[in-house]
């Protein structure tokens, strides 16, 4: 890994998640294993309350969300607190409700919860006035493909009716997430196309997770936070026997999708500097010549994950400003009717 590569203020978080990058597969299953057990063993300790004040007028709510098996899929709700009067100054939002966002949290599919992406929640809610449900979906090392994107997809039918419930829009529903979570969008968002029964105004993947088959950028990669080590560890836990087949289909890896017509706006981001940079960049061009309304921004020097890795570069606050402001802007100028029963 060169760090001269990365934008100067990158550079010490570059050396730092570089020493924390699993090197061979074997490292990446152990990293894995220690990450889930002590995310699970903080919560048994500190159980996440019912409901929670995040000050400023905004709570978080614990939800137990239907599954198609007859299980439950915990989720996280970011939202107004009802009654909590005006939002914060700056806001572009009255009282009106706004969009219900699904939010699907990254990983790698193999690690996380929904609380790694609260503050994402709570930025996008203190700019637009949205509610944000962040589900709890089942990890590739618990079940692999399609648990994950069953969770998020009946995730997504329960939000399309409890919306208005919620204090939100059932014609504004949209879907998003970073890294693994952005590839949950994206089939997400398949599905929902494929089956009819809910529709998204747009989605938001960022830096999405979206093809399991090489690309220049991602053979060979020794990038800080995900290489090429630990995305092929990553598309074997989450495609289980379907890895290396020629059966994997388009919801488990989206950039195979041959046709990409009629999907919702795309909202995107991704550091060229990164594995995912180039079946990004090639998804989104598809898009564009599919006829889907796409904005998209490639950060030079940037590794994956920047914005959260450090948060406080130049390079980072620029791209969450792209995202809270696209966000807030196709708030206010798109929706889609859900289809009717």
């Amino acid at each position: 890994m060169d760090v001269a590569q990365y934008d100067p203020e990158l550079r010490r978080a570059a050396r730092l998640m570089g020493l924390l990058t699993p090197r061979s597969t074997r490292s990446h299953g152990l990293q894995v294993r220690v990450v889930n057990a002590v995310s699970a063993a903080g919560r048994a300790v500190r159980p996440t309350p019912a409901a929670k004040d995040l000050g400023g007028g905004v709570e978080q709510l614990q939800r137990w969300l239907p599954r198609r098996d007859g299980g439950r899929v915990r989720a996280l709700v970011v939202r107004r607190r009802p009654g909590a009067g005006q939002p914060d100054e700056g806001s572009q939002h009255g009282d009106a409700p706004s969009a219900a966002v699904l939010w699907v949290h990254g990983g790698g599919y193999a690690v996380g919860s929904p609380e790694m992406s609260v503050a994402t929640a709570r930025r996008l809610v203190d700019a637009t006035g949205c509610v944000v449900v962040l589900p709890d979906y089942r990890l590739s090392v618990v079940e692999p493909y399609p648990a994950a994107l069953h969770d998020c997809y009946d995730a997504l039918l329960w939000l399309r009716d409890h919306a208005a419930e919620l204090g939100a829009r059932p014609d504004q529903l949209v879907v998003g997430g970073e890294s693994a979570g952005g590839g949950l969008t994206a089939a997400t968002c398949l599905l929902a196309r494929e089956r009819g029964e809910v529709a998204v105004a747009f989605q938001v993947p960022l830096y999405p997770m979206i093809d399991d088959r090489p690309t220049p950028s991602s053979t060979g990669s020794t990038a800080p936070v995900w290489s090429s080590v630990t995305n092929d560890a990553g598309w074997d836990a989450y495609l289980g026997p379907l890895r290396g087949t020629g059966s994997v289909p388009a919801t488990a890896a989206p950039a195979r999708a041959d046709d990409l017509r009629g999907l919702p706006p795309v909202l995107t981001f991704v550091g060229d500097g990164e594995p995912f940079h180039d079946e990004v960049v090639t998804w989104t061009e598809r898009l564009r010549a599919a006829g889907v309304r796409v904005e998209s921004r490639v950060y030079p020097g940037c590794f994956h994950a920047f914005d959260l890795m450090a948060p406080r570069a130049r390079v980072s606050r620029e791209a969450t400003a792209f995202l809270v402001e696209g966000f807030t802007r196709w708030c206010a100028e798109l929706s889609a009717p859900q289809p009717s029963s």
